[in-house]
């Protein structure tokens, strides 16, 4: 416990924080399709939610091992850069959400420890190769391949079911989202909470604490497990609002074939070591699944803005990761102390704006926009 210094409990308590705000980000990715079509309440969506990424946390290591030894040099990285990388993701993590954008948590978080590592240990401290391999490949072909296949799964279970009664074949796959959501959330936590781990381990690698290409001791898998499922319990209904309702209207056999097509794919990642983004996979899945329905309406324009926040969600991280790290760097822990209490201070602000617009349990199928209200003008 020698090598826990102050530096490094912030940046393992920062971690957490992140974890808990990629929880709520991300409940959507397997709970919006199942509370869009009334396959299950909004508050048991998310406890059961919350519960399985938590068991999930449990079922592998590989993706932390991707990060805490993967697409960084541990030998080359401070718990100060860590540090700065977390606050570039957090923020990014809290602005999407504000905006209703189902932006990558696991990009945010890869393009903070980029940034802040490139800045603080040069770019011999990125191992590109491995960004390029565990990451970015991944980020172009997961979700093609989600939504192929549920395009593909929702063409058969209509064209199985066409001559079935409509509101006996609505009842059976809204039974089978209760499972097929369930599932994505035990791979959401196999994936997601793993990233965490892996910053941790990560943290107490370049402190000493553990040797090189150690993987995360038990404590810090049950800390992230339970981290990730507290923020999924929360729900981040903004998002869960643009993907229940926003892309596509979603029927139960859609919803069914989405988080199936989902699950596969996130588990066979998190069996491989890739840390891709599962934000992606779900949104690609809404999206084949909405085009896999005869006369179902998309809505490109919002597809566009989350595939516009895809392309720039690791570079704007990595951006506030790099200026957090370059004032850690030069300021040591005075530097750390001023980059946490202006990140305080601008999370504060954004969960305020929030507040103007509220989006919560009752109102999350009202409508698919969401919007953050301006204080209205007095007359003159």
């Amino acid at each position: 416990m020698d090598h826990i210094t102050f530096l490094v409990a912030v940046v393992i308590v920062t971690a957490l924080a992140f974890d808990f705000t990629n929880g709520f980000h991300d409940t959507a990715n397997a709970m919006a399709t199942s509370i869009a079509t009334g396959a299950l309440k909004p508050r048991t969506a998310v406890l059961i939610s919350g519960v399985l990424n938590v068991v999930g946390a449990f079922l592998s290591t590989e993706v932390a091992r991707t990060i805490s030894g993967g697409i960084v040099d541990d030998a080359l990285v401070s718990p100060g850069m860590v540090f700065a990388g977390l606050v570039g993701a957090i923020l990014w993590n809290l602005l999407t959400w504000l905006a209703g954008l189902p932006s990558s948590s696991s990009h945010a978080l890869f393009g903070g420890l980029i940034g802040a590592v490139w800045v603080g240990a040069g770019a011999d401290g990125v191992h590109f190769d491995k960004v390029l391999e565990k990451v970015l490949i991944p980020a172009l072909a997961s979700p093609l391949i989600a939504g192929v296949a549920a395009l593909v799964a929702t063409y058969l279970a209509y064209r199985l079911t066409s001559r079935a009664r409509k509101a006996t074949v609505s009842t059976g796959f809204r039974i089978g989202q209760i499972a097929s959501a369930s599932l994505v959330s035990l791979a959401h936590g196999t994936n997601d909470a793993q990233k965490t781990m892996g910053v941790i381990t990560l943290t107490l690698i370049s402190a000493g604490a553990l040797g090189h290409d150690a993987g995360p001791p038990v404590w810090v898998v049950g800390a992230a497990g339970l981290a990730i499922g507290l923020g999924t319990y929360l729900g981040g209904w903004r998002i869960i609002r643009t993907m229940g309702k926003g892309i596509t209207e979603i029927q139960s056999p859609q919803g069914f074939a989405a988080e199936t097509a989902s699950t596969t794919v996130i588990l066979t990642s998190a069996h491989l070591g890739f840390a891709l983004s599962t934000t992606q996979v779900a949104s690609g899945s809404i999206l084949g699944a909405g085009l896999g329905r005869r006369l179902a309406e998309v809505r490109w324009s919002v597809a566009g803005r989350m595939v516009a926040g895809w392309l720039i969600t690791l570079p704007a991280a990595a951006l506030v990761g790099g200026l957090a790290a370059s004032i850690v760097k030069h300021g040591g822990n005075t530097g750390a102390a001023v980059i946490a209490l202006i990140a305080l201070a601008l999370a504060t602000g954004i969960v305020a704006l929030a507040r103007r617009n509220p989006v919560h349990a009752q109102n999350v199928n009202d409508h698919h926009e969401v919007a953050v209200r301006t204080p209205a003008r007095t007359a003159a």
